[in-house]
């Protein structure tokens, strides 16, 4: 039985759709199957792993407004053992039409609850609003993980979506519990990055993963190419820690499951 993570976090530019698919790819490399989610409008999780998507092909926002099947929806990407079902624009109008359904909120898990046994990860890339798509999400999820910036404001958002995952465990998914807290845009030569870092593992302890991803030039030009930075550049800063990344995740579920 897979699971399922939501990579979320309110907060714009924090690293979420980068670490969604690097994240991914880096499982798949390590001999994980894993499927992504790319459950925001602006589709970069899509387009970051290379994806071009026909006029026919199915989307997420299908699987949400018509029913399609999830399984009918996926798509092979370039890294063996790495799926993806896609997003594009029409996601926007998904917020509208789902307004009126009965449990809404469900929709998406029960879109993806058939798919669990067919992979180990099913990662979930968040838009940044806590729009009804986002609670699907989370609905969906077993788990959160939340990219959080190096930066002045970084602890800000977080507050809201703690909240947020309150209600959703109290409400509709009481067994969401949150991954951790990956520090994101990371630069060690501030003195100002290693503060925010002592402050997350101050106040949130464990949950905060011991890898940190590094500001990295390479991070930031493998998308633009449709590939994942372990296949653009596999000795990069960015690629060793999303690897490394990937083996803290893993080792981080089997010392849960002996628990």
């Amino acid at each position: 039985m897979g699971k399922i993570i939501a990579i979320a976090n309110q907060k714009g530019g924090v690293g979420k759709t980068t670490t969604t698919f690097n994240l991914g790819a880096c499982l798949a490399k390590n001999g994980r199957k894993v499927l992504l989610v790319d459950a925001d409008s602006q589709a970069n999780t899509t387009s970051g792993i290379g994806m071009e998507l026909e006029e026919s092909d199915p989307t997420i926002y299908e699987c949400l407004v018509d029913n399609y099947p999830a399984r009918d929806a996926v798509m092979h990407t370039a890294v063996k053992n790495l799926d993806i079902i896609c997003s594009n624009m029409n996601l926007v109008g998904a917020e509208v039409e789902l307004r009126s359904r009965n449990e809404r909120e469900k929709v998406l898990y029960r879109c993806l609850e058939p798919l669990k046994n067919d992979y180990d990860y099913i990662l979930i890339d968040c838009s940044p609003s806590l729009g009804i798509i986002t609670v699907n999400a989370l609905t969906a999820s077993d788990s959160v993980l939340i990219p959080v910036q190096a930066e002045y404001f970084a602890l800000e958002g977080i507050s809201q979506l703690l909240n947020t995952i309150r209600i959703i465990k109290s409400r509709l998914r009481p067994q969401l519990e949150i991954e951790g807290f990956l520090l994101t845009m990371y630069d060690a030569r501030l003195r100002l990055a290693n503060q925010i870092y002592e402050d997350l593992k101050g106040h949130f302890g464990d949950m905060v993963f011991s890898t940190v991803i590094p500001r990295n030039i390479k991070l930031s030009e493998s998308p633009s190419h449709g590939l994942p930075v372990i296949l653009y550049d596999p000795d990069s800063r960015g690629a060793i820690a999303y690897m490394q990344l990937a083996r803290e995740l893993d080792s981080r579920g089997r010392k849960k499951k002996k628990h």
